[in-house]
């Protein structure tokens, strides 16, 4: 019988993250399935949570095959399931679509990077969930009148060639107006940063540790920077908004959650957001645009690294696998 291959670089560094983003979603939609009323989004996180252990058993299963240490992850110390309803069921079930469209898209990723088989299989379907939960989602927030619809454009009457240099150079100039794929990319963004932003609010309402609430703070300016950015380019070609967040937050103050699972929470939302906004900044042929996208993702890289700086300070964060260090076991 052929024995079975190690497994690569790729699948431990995906398999170890998935089951630290796992378990802290575990937390997540555990509490909130405790605070939310409405049958319909109840069944969803429901069926999420199914999911998410389905998941862990099966990471759980490969780390004890492979003789791999089981990460520690989050567990129920890290939740309070008692804890008051900290977000609205609106919020809830923003932040189970927006966490899923990031999930699918991980899976993905982890999908395209396995080797072995049964790696490949595993996330195979896991990309297959991912992607249920994110349609189920979509879909009961357009039922519920809660999904706001991107800004539409008047169909082309022919096909038009760039012309002039000035299409993606003039910044001082007049400037042409914000084209579909800028506005796209600008309208997704500050969806995900409202979410994200009225999250981080209910963080820093609840944390009882003063620099982790002060972190969480500065996160805060940095999201409302951003908005302020990325709703000019909308507003000022009469593009609407996406609807802000900030009132499906209560006025809570009883955490749900450890200071590490929100912060490290916070730092996943700041750590997507660079990928995003260097995303739109390939995309984005107006040089100001370019420019507000490489910013914005240089101030979340800022504020990630800071988030990391204080898990270190903390203890809170899990060393990943590593290398073998050749000139230590040469000592």
């Amino acid at each position: 019988m052929q024995k079975k291959n190690r497994l690569t670089s790729p699948e431990i560094a995906n398999l170890w993250t998935h089951y630290i983003r796992e378990t802290l979603s575990v937390c997540v939609n555990k509490y909130m399935l405790h605070t939310i009323q409405d049958p319909e989004i109840h069944s969803l996180f429901q069926t999420a949570l199914h999911y998410s252990f389905k998941h862990i058993d099966a990471l759980k299963a490969l780390f004890k095959k492979e003789k791999f240490p089981i990460p520690k992850g989050f567990t129920e110390e890290d939740v309070n399931l008692e804890a008051p309803p900290l977000f609205t069921d609106v919020l809830c079930l923003k932040s189970l679509y927006m966490m899923s469209t990031h999930g699918h898209n991980e899976m993905s990723l982890s999908f395209a990077t396995s080797l072995r088989p049964d790696i490949v299989d595993f996330y195979y379907q896991c990309n297959l969930d991912a992607m249920e939960i994110y349609k189920k989602a979509k879909d009961l927030l357009v039922s519920k009148q809660l999904y706001q619809q991107p800004p539409t454009y008047i169909t082309p009457n022919k096909v038009e060639m760039i012309e002039h240099y000035n299409y993606v150079t003039d910044v001082f100039g007049k400037q042409r107006p914000i084209n579909t794929i800028e506005s796209g990319h600008a309208y997704f963004n500050l969806n995900k940063t409202f979410i994200a932003k009225a999250m981080i609010l209910g963080f820093s309402q609840v944390s009882k540790n003063q620099n982790v609430r002060a972190l969480l703070e500065k996160s805060l300016q940095v999201k409302n920077k951003h908005i302020d950015v990325f709703s000019s380019l909308l507003t000022k070609d009469n593009l609407h908004l996406p609807k802000s967040c900030e009132t499906e937050v209560t006025n809570s103050n009883i955490s749900p959650f450890s200071d590490r699972l929100m912060l490290l929470q916070t730092g996943f939302f700041f750590g997507v957001a660079v990928t995003y906004y260097n995303a739109a900044l390939i995309a984005s042929m107006r040089a100001d645009i370019s420019a507000h996208c490489e910013k914005a993702a240089l101030d979340s890289l800022w504020i990630y690294s800071r988030i990391g700086k204080d898990m270190i300070d903390n203890q809170w964060m899990e060393q990943p696998p590593q290398a073998d260090d050749r000139k230590r076991l040469d000592d």
